[in-house]
């Protein structure tokens, strides 16, 4: 059985107590380099085999997973398993060698990053929708910043980006966002070194120039924090309703 473990985006204490008990009973612990907190793997028995697949290709994996599939092994990601941790061709090795699998999730630095900088996402009357993207480089989107961007009552939230930043800007501009609209970023997540910067299309780039390593870019009116309504959901008549049903 392979456990596939979100780590996490930085911080330890955000690992799930699933993805802890799965660790403290591991027999083969793989874990994705650096990004993975010490004090994660702490949690590993002694006589764990614990290897770092940094430096490890697809096959090289796919040979460690055949030697001890058999046993409890845990596959450790960072962040959560479902966002650019490039699960799907393990698990396709796994369904194709008919290897059982099981997810386990974690917190992704979206979410942790919106924790931090003390962010909502879907804000009444602004935004009920997150686009988790990246800004396209060298490797192809299937979708192209501008159509991303198209979507403009939309909240976003930037991953493997902080080198494109002022792609961002020059895109957002030219399709007529305001010059003034919010553009945060929160480097190394929940991190104890972590850093947000605060700013705007205007003055983002520059704040940011320094940024190195891994980094969220949040773009969009939702940073505002200002619902343009209220929500039902807490609304003294909603409420009435709710209880006479």
């Amino acid at each position: 059985m392979i456990k596939f473990v979100g780590a996490g985006a930085g911080d330890p204490e955000l690992i799930t107590i699933k993805g802890q008990k799965a660790l403290q009973e591991a027999d083969v612990v793989l874990y994705t380099g650096s990004l993975i907190p010490k004090e994660v793997l702490g949690w590993c028995r002694e006589d764990c085999l614990i290897e770092n697949s940094a430096d490890m290709d697809y096959n090289d994996i796919f040979e460690f997973i055949k030697l001890y599939h058999h046993k409890k092994f845990v596959r450790l990601h960072t962040g959560d398993p479902s966002i650019y941790s490039t699960i799907a061709k393990q698990i396709n090795f796994l369904d194709k060698n008919n290897i059982e699998y099981e997810i386990i999730a974690g917190v992704t630095a979206a979410f942790a990053g919106a924790a931090s900088a003390g962010i909502e996402y879907t804000i009444t009357g602004v935004s009920q929708t997150l686009i988790i993207s990246r800004i396209e480089g060298r490797t192809p989107n299937p979708e192209t910043l501008r159509q991303l961007l198209s979507n403009k009552n939309s909240s976003f939230a930037f991953y493997l980006s902080i080198r494109l930043i002022k792609k961002l800007k020059e895109t957002a501009l030219d399709m007529n966002y305001s010059i003034e609209t919010p553009c945060w970023v929160v480097e190394k997540a929940s991190w104890r070194d972590e850093a947000i910067y605060k700013g705007t299309l205007e003055n983002i780039e520059e704040k940011v120039k320094d940024i190195k390593g891994i980094a969220l870019i949040m773009f969009g009116e939702f940073l505002n924090q200002n619902p343009t309504i209220d929500s039902h959901l807490y609304a003294k008549e909603y409420k009435k309703e709710r209880t006479k049903s």
